[in-house]
């Protein structure tokens, strides 16, 4: 059969990975990626961008595990190449830090991460509220140079971008032999899950190159991520809200919240605040689907409902992904050369 053709719709940082996934493991392809949006007007331009996991309640951890090292050891290599700064990628230290003490002090992601270690008692007393902290080094993908350096890698493999709403996956199967949809929270509406809800995040970027470490508090809201250029500040988590305006009171809240866990930002200058809907639902979708009518059928591999996990997970689910989309090529070059017999 003729070359299969793909169309990868969604150009965040899912989508992106998954399209280069399947051109590095389906060389023999022929890709296209389909989005209304590309950077930097995705929802990933506005995430952080750290590697610290989310658990995903319905996705096995063992599973997750091998996302993150996949992601984690992907990234490692590209901080450790002359690429690094084009894409935005590099090693950052610091500590996530417990008003209480967690459940689990050894997180599944523990050794993945660099140097992960309790936090010693002289490091504890910078946050005088908190009782108990973890160390590690992990990295930062800044977006977003990550995203158009995702672009150009794929650009330099001969995938084609095009700007086009879809409106539903069947208005593709003329053109394409396979679908995969990497639509975030977009699938809400494309493909009816209503299993898939947005988290509303809200933070700020600032201008603070004096903050040089990363601090999490352990219940995920409040977080100073230092990038390249600038420092994310976090954060908010507001579940069915689809506001994308800036909320005033909620810029003062987590700016004051960043504030007392680091003293020093109340000098930081250049503030952006930034909003972003998280694709979040009981785990990640990531599976085959055959559309039909009649006999006229369409295949779709769907990766999508990351959540705030989305980059530290995005490798490792593009690369499964892609191996999806090989099972059915494998699939429709069966059926053609069983049509020729």
């Amino acid at each position: 059969m003729a070359a299969p053709k793909v169309a990868v719709v969604g150009a965040g940082v899912i989508g992106l990975s998954t399209a280069l996934c399947i051109m590095e493991t389906c060389p023999g392809c022929s890709v296209t990626v389909l989005s209304d949006q590309f950077s930097p007007n995705t929802a990933s331009d506005v995430a952080a961008g750290i590697l610290i996991p989310h658990t995903y309640p319905g996705t096995p951890i063992h599973t997750q595990k091998q996302w993150f090292k996949e992601t984690f050891n992907y990234l490692f290599a590209i901080s450790n190449s002359a690429e690094a700064s084009e894409a935005g990628i590099h090693l950052v230290s610091g500590w996530q830090v417990f008003k209480n003490m967690p459940e689990e002090e050894l997180p599944f992601w523990s050794d993945v991460v660099l140097g992960f270690r309790p936090m010693s008692e002289a490091e504890l007393q910078k946050f005088p509220q908190h009782q108990f902290g973890q160390a590690f080094t992990t990295l930062k993908c800044d977006c977003p140079p990550y995203l158009l350096w995702l672009e150009k890698r794929l650009k330099a493999t001969g995938v084609q971008m095009c700007t086009r709403k879809v409106a539903d996956l069947w208005e593709l199967h003329s053109e394409y032999n396979i679908v995969v949809n990497c639509v975030g929270i977009g699938a809400h509406q494309l493909v009816g899950d209503k299993k898939l809800f947005p988290v509303r995040g809200q933070v700020l970027k600032v201008h603070a190159p004096w903050v040089k470490n990363f601090i999490r508090d352990g219940d995920g809201l409040t977080y100073i991520y230092p990038g390249i250029h600038s420092v994310t500040l976090g954060g908010t988590r507001e579940k069915d809200s689809w506001s994308l305006s800036p909320d005033p009171g909620a810029t003062k809240h987590i700016f004051d919240r960043c504030c007392s866990l680091e003293p020093s930002l109340r000098g930081a200058q250049d503030i952006k605040v930034k909003v972003g809907l998280r694709p979040s639902r009981w785990g990640v979708r990531l599976q085959k689907e055959v559309l039909s009518q009649g006999a006229v059928k369409l295949l779709v591999v769907h990766n999508y409902g990351h959540g705030a996990g989305g980059f530290s997970m995005h490798r490792g689910t593009a690369k499964e992904a892609a191996r999806l989309v090989g099972e059915c090529i494998a699939a429709l070059q069966g059926s053609s050369s069983r049509a020729k017999l």
